[in-house]
């Protein structure tokens, strides 16, 4: 059997280029440009003083772009233009080679998005002048034109219906200028210049960092907290990383813009830094990473990976030496940041390091550093939930006990990690039972006229599940802590759960039960001048329903949870204690409260 070649459908192919490759028409002058620049530099290859210029013009529904590039002769006119996929002509001409933009040999098929035709006149140095046509339903003709003096070509597009708007001036002036701006050529659209081609970051001194906040505020949206440099010379690659000025979502990627050859690949390029520098957006142009097939993103390959890692080690070394030059705005950083920058030590050491010296924790001693922590205290004591340091900051800290509150997000995991980079550095959580050990024993006589009121007391909490015990601590304004530890709370909730659940859980949740006998202290202070008063009350009745009533102040003081047992305990003493408070009237005053 002989062999066929493909039939190509142009129109399947625009539709291909249009609804799936590319994300916007607005790509068809992209791909213009594209060819017009590589025509210029291989022109100036062999003639370094050929004109670097691109002229665009518009009328009515067409538009015209010319290059005095290198040219086209007739037969490279067949092989580039009407030609789809074959690279091996592009490749004798030298337009395969790096230093040019375009690779993938699409051409101006996508310029036929926004057009009904394509004409291209092209003329060599000492060639004939070569005029192509081509229309959207596939047919093309190649004829000689006139004779011109001028190398070059210039390529003209005729509207297609419904594509008018993308041929309006002002639409064509704004895509060069977004697509171009950093092309190191000269380009005019109605013979006025729109484009200087200059980066923002090519300038130098006091200068340039004007002119890289301006761009930041023009072409991002916001005034930068700080600029950092960007250049990674294996990737070909420079250009600045803005640190935003307010906290970012760590959730969502951030998006960069990238130039490729100076020419504007794409506004939203994900995967350019790692996941975890959410806290910057970058601006940068590269001529070895390569896009795709779109020419909207990179490539995610070993060299887009290499980069990557390479322009993370930029970011964390600013930071670094923002720690040790100007730690005043590390601070300042860190206020706005700081949950990227946690982050990002949970998983890299050198942050971690940086994390401890500079972070600062909530302490019941107001907000420290890790650093501080450990020079003041050589341990750093910590609660794991937000909830815990209410209960026990105020309490620790009359104890000279410094607790930090690890219940922020990532604080806990940091702090059990930094033993990991941090010589002679100790963590451990802090057991709120612990505070009972510090707190002082009373001498043995005032145990023994205490013992009745214990007793009592331990009888009103019997129903809830509490123990009771005496002990002198400060502040002495506070009559009483709830002091629970980690096993006793979890057998309580298991516990509840339990009396809640259908038959099958309770089954299960009971395998789970050990059974810990272990119970939640309520600890009265004796050096408290309530608790005191409380204990030489000769109304056993009263001292129950103070009790009662202290127990209920201690779970809300200390964030504790309250069930059901607990409100009804609680309710009870609030209505004695009110009716002991309130004075009863004779019952003739009762029938008649104004005799």
């Amino acid at each position: 059997m002989g062999s066929e070649n493909f039939q190509v459908d142009l129109h399947g192919i625009v539709d291909l280029l249009s609804n799936h490759l590319y994300s916007s028409p607005r790509v068809y002058l992209r791909e213009l440009l594209q060819n017009a620049v590589d025509a210029i530099t291989a022109r100036q290859a062999h003639e370094p003083d050929a004109p670097a210029r691109i002229d665009v013009q518009i009328d009515d529904k067409r538009l015209s772009i010319t290059d005095r590039g290198i040219g086209l002769r007739p037969d490279e006119v067949r092989e580039l233009l009407a030609t789809i996929g074959r690279s091996s002509k592009r490749d004798e001409i030298g337009f395969a080679r790096t230093e040019f933009l375009g690779q993938f040999g699409i051409g101006l098929l996508s310029a036929f998005m926004v057009a009904e035709e394509i004409e291209v006149v092209t003329h060599p140095a000492g060639g004939p002048t070569t005029l192509w046509i081509g229309t959207a339903d596939g047919r093309y003709t190649i004829t000689e034109a006139e004779p011109t003096t001028e190398v070059g070509t210039t390529v003209t597009l005729k509207a297609r219906r419904g594509a008018e708007q993308w041929f309006k001036q002002a639409t064509v002036v704004e895509l060069v200028r977004l697509f171009g701006a950093l092309l190191p050529l000269e380009i005019r659209v109605n013979g006025e210049r729109v484009t200087d081609g200059r980066a923002p970051w090519e300038g130098t001194g006091t200068a340039q960092r004007a002119e890289l906040v301006g761009y930041a505020q023009d072409k991002l949206g916001f005034t930068p907290f700080d600029v950092i440099p960007l250049s990674i010379p294996a990737a070909g690659l420079n250009g600045v990383a803005f640190v935003l000025p307010f906290p970012a979502n760590p959730a969502e990627r951030a998006t960069h813009r990238v130039y490729l050859k100076r020419m504007l690949l794409a506004e939203g390029v994900e995967g350019l830094l790692p996941d975890w520098a959410f806290f910057v957006r970058a601006v940068i142009d590269t001529s070895e990473l390569r896009p795709t097939a779109s020419r909207e993103a990179l490539f995610d390959d070993g060299n887009l990976e290499a980069t990557r890692d390479a322009l993370g080690a930029q970011l964390r070394g600013w930071l670094v030496r923002l720690g040790s030059t100007d730690p005043q705005k590390l601070d300042r950083f860190l206020g706005i940041h700081q949950l990227g920058v946690k982050a990002l030590a949970l998983h890299d050491d050198e942050m971690l390091r940086l994390v401890h010296r500079w972070l600062r924790f909530e302490t019941n001693h107001g907000r420290m550093t890790a650093a501080e922590l450990q020079e003041r205290h050589g341990e750093i004591r910590y609660v794991a939930t937000i909830e815990e340091f209410r209960q026990l900051a105020a309490v620790a800290a009359a104890q000279q006990i410094t607790v930090v509150n690890g219940g922020y997000t990532y604080d806990s995991e940091l702090i059990e990690r930094l033993p990991e980079v941090v010589p002679d550095l100790v963590t451990s959580r802090f057991d709120p039972t612990e505070l009972s050990t510090s707190f002082d024993s009373l001498d043995p006589e005032t145990e023994l006229q205490l013992r009745p009121f214990v007793r009592l007391a331990q009888e009103a909490l019997d129903a809830v599940g509490c123990e009771v015990v005496v002990r002198a601590f400060d502040p002495a304004n506070l009559p009483a802590i709830y002091l629970v530890d980690r096993s006793a709370q979890f057998a309580a909730e298991l516990r509840s759960t339990k009396s809640k659940a259908d038959a099958l859980w309770s089954e299960v949740l009971g395998a789970l039960d050990t059974h810990d006998d272990s119970r939640p202290q309520l600890v009265l202070n004796h050096r408290s001048p309530l608790v005191r008063r409380m204990a030489g009350l000769g109304d056993p009745e009263l001292a129950r329903l103070a009790v009662e009533g202290l127990y209920g102040h201690a779970l809300m003081l200390g964030y504790h949870p309250i069930g059901p047992a607990d409100s009804a305990l609680v309710n009870r003493s609030f209505l004695g204690l009110l009716d002991q408070a309130v004075p009863t009237l004779n019952d003739r005053n009762q029938e008649d409260p104004t005799r």
